[in-house]
């Protein structure tokens, strides 16, 4: 029996081509692209294809991927209706989560392993999944779903059908690239969930409900909102260095710094960051910026000989509240920036599948007795 690893910590799943990434080091590639490269000069729906397909469209393959995404947005009255059922005071993921294992009933292509479905069921997800997010926020507040937009970009629609405004080119261009920098890193929780359950042979749809389950634990998904808590209860820069002094002399997490794999910044924050720089230079200043700096310059004093740095979720709870999207809907953008990544697996997985299966290392008790009820103790 081999040895036991909490967690499966360091113990290789899978063989992937799809992302890379070296903790040591700060590097993050998609099919071999660094993240950077694909900030600056991509955009999400051709990051999208590049981590499906394995190499950047064409540019007819791009346009009839775009063109396919754009007429598969809208949903089945049946869903919306599903929605309106939930409980408005209920966390957007569940909701998210209760949807996409709908979807799965009104598109039940069992096949998983024909290519045409791979696709379609790709295009249905990524085109989709937007919609519903948008939808749920906006019937738990007793408006009409806004309907998707076919002539307006990815993000451009879904920040459209958030408030029924076509945003700016530049807080578009802006959500775009945060969309990219959420798509995809390598073997994690909620893709690894994904897998078992894609190994299974499940639908796509039951693939990526496991997965936004996954990553709806505050473990996982979720740190972002939590960021923005912690640095709404901070309030001023004067009150930082007390902070995360008392932090660590606790030994308590300090939300958005740290990384399981990441020993230096993460370059996802990086990018965040100029992002961010970028978006109050456009709407105006954040009043949290300043304190979110001042914790991160603070938090390296205290914490870089542990190597503990700012991550991903540092930054972008930031930018989505500067772009007036509430905060408990930062998680399902994840999930919707995500799901491309989910999917990239689920289609690798299913070239040379095998059903995971485990083995667990026993520690309970043999030949025990089974005794009458007249005879055990209360």
């Amino acid at each position: 029996m081999g040895e036991y690893s909490p967690g499966l910590a360091g113990v290789p799943a899978a063989r992937s081509k799809v992302s890379y990434l070296d903790g040591t080091k700060g590097l993050l590639a998609y099919r071999g692209i660094q993240i950077e490269t694909l900030a600056e000069k991509s955009h999400f729906i051709e990051t999208a294809y590049l981590l499906l397909f394995g190499n950047l469209p064409t540019a007819a393959q791009l346009k009839q991927f775009d063109h396919d995404l754009r007429i598969h947005r809208r949903i089945k009255y049946r869903i919306v209706d599903l929605i309106k059922c939930l409980p408005e005071a209920g966390h957007p993921m569940d909701a998210l989560q209760a949807a996409v294992a709908a979807l799965g009933m009104f598109y039940p292509d069992k096949n998983v392993q024909d290519k045409a479905t791979q696709y379609i069921s790709a295009v249905r997800l990524i085109a989709k999944l937007p919609t519903i997010i948008a939808a749920y926020a906006r019937l738990r507040r007793g408006d009409d779903q806004v309907q998707p937009r076919d002539d307006l970009s990815y993000s451009e629609n879904f920040l459209y059908m958030l408030t029924e405004k076509v945003p700016d080119k530049i807080m578009a261009e802006i959500f775009d690239t945060c969309l990219i920098l959420h798509a995809e890193h390598t073997m994690n929780a909620s893709t690894f969930s994904g897998l078992v359950t894609a190994s299974t042979l499940s639908d796509p749809y039951t693939v990526v409900s496991s997965a936004v389950g996954t990553l709806k634990g505050p473990l996982h998904g979720g740190a972002n909102e939590r960021v923005l808590k912690m640095l709404s209860e901070i309030g001023t820069v004067e009150k930082v260095r007390p902070y995360i002094e008392a932090k660590v002399k606790a030994q308590e997490k300090i939300m958005g710094l740290g990384h399981r794999v990441y020993k230096v910044k993460d370059p996802r924050a990086i990018i965040l960051q100029q992002l961010a720089k970028r978006l109050f230079a456009h709407l105006g200043k954040s009043p949290l910026y300043k304190v979110a700096v001042e914790v991160e310059r603070v938090g390296e004093e205290f914490l870089a000989s542990k190597k503990v740095y700012a991550n991903v979720d540092f930054y972008s709870g930031l930018l989505y509240q500067k772009m007036g999207i509430e905060s408990d809907f930062f998680t399902p953008i994840f999930a919707m920036a995500r799901v491309s990544g989910w999917l990239a697996h689920w289609i690798e997985q299913l070239k040379d599948n095998h059903i995971f299966r485990p083995t667990e290392i026993y520690e309970g008790d043999h030949g025990l007795p089974y005794l009458p009820i007249s005879d055990r103790e209360s």
